[in-house]
């Protein structure tokens, strides 16, 4: 019997396994970060037609984790306007090309996120039906090529004023529901999950002890303490992505001169 999928050596199933623990114990605790970190490890160790469909199985069974253990604090009216608007974004998305390239995607992600956790808020901004709506439908749009756009809903959620138990409960319920639709357009698209079975097993495995484990940590942590790092995780993924897109962007530049 076949473990590991062709083209996976053993030490990559096991770097991908490891990470699936630490990033899933980084977004139980603090709501985000950890789907972008993931995307990172398994964008270098897998094949790339395999990264972003793993990675949302892998994203399913975290957020499902995290689902589990903090439904009670759920905001349900927010997740279903979110997942309606996911239905469409997933739909769209699985059938069109994006005309933008990779790293155009990644700087406009980056400056939503430092617009909306650091500039001023539009007079008139209040977050209802149509913003979640409409997050869920971008969201899920771009996921079928970004992978990683948690961040996006995470925005949208601090722009709520929720607590840090209702916000991290209510985006992994989001986040639930997008990576669903995510995968099951995939699988209607042709991707064979099957050699994949016992490394997403495992992954999804670790990836529940360390939401368990994040989820503990959240649950002592100071209001204010949460919602410090809450900014700076959304910071430093902001950073992150703006560098990755400058790394795309100045060899293409200097090919041109």
């Amino acid at each position: 019997m076949q473990f590991l999928p062709d083209g996976v050596p053993m030490w990559a199933a096991v770097v991908a396994v490891a990470a699936a623990f630490f990033s899933a114990a980084l977004t139980a605790a603090f709501g985000i970060g950890g789907g972008l970190a993931l995307l990172a490890v398994m964008s270098i160790v897998f094949p790339a037609p395999a990264v972003v469909p793993v990675h949302g199985v892998a994203q399913l069974g975290s957020n499902t984790g995290r689902f589990v253990l903090q439904m009670k604090d759920t905001v349900w009216p927010i997740v279903l306007w979110f997942t309606a608007g996911g239905v469409l974004g997933a739909l769209f998305g699985g059938r069109l090309a994006v005309e933008l390239p990779v790293w155009a995607l990644r700087a406009g992600v980056a400056i939503f996120i430092l617009y909306t956790v650091w500039g001023p808020r539009p007079k008139g901004f209040l977050p209802g039906p149509i913003t979640f709506f409409s997050t869920g439908a971008i969201g899920s749009f771009l996921t079928m090529f970004f992978g990683a756009t948690g961040p996006i809903a995470a925005t949208m959620l601090s722009a709520a004023k929720l607590g840090r138990l209702n916000l991290v409960a209510t985006h992994a319920s989001c986040m639930m529901a997008q990576h669903g639709l995510k995968i099951l357009v995939f699988g209607a698209l042709g991707f064979a999950y099957a050699p994949w079975v016992w490394l997403i097993l495992a992954i999804l495995a670790f990836g529940f002890l360390g939401t368990y484990l994040g989820t503990r940590m959240l649950r002592r942590m100071p209001e204010q303490l949460f919602r410090t790092g809450f900014k700076y995780v959304l910071t430093v993924i902001a950073a992150y992505l703006l560098l990755a897109a400058a790394a795309e962007v100045i060899p293409m530049a200097a090919k041109t001169d």
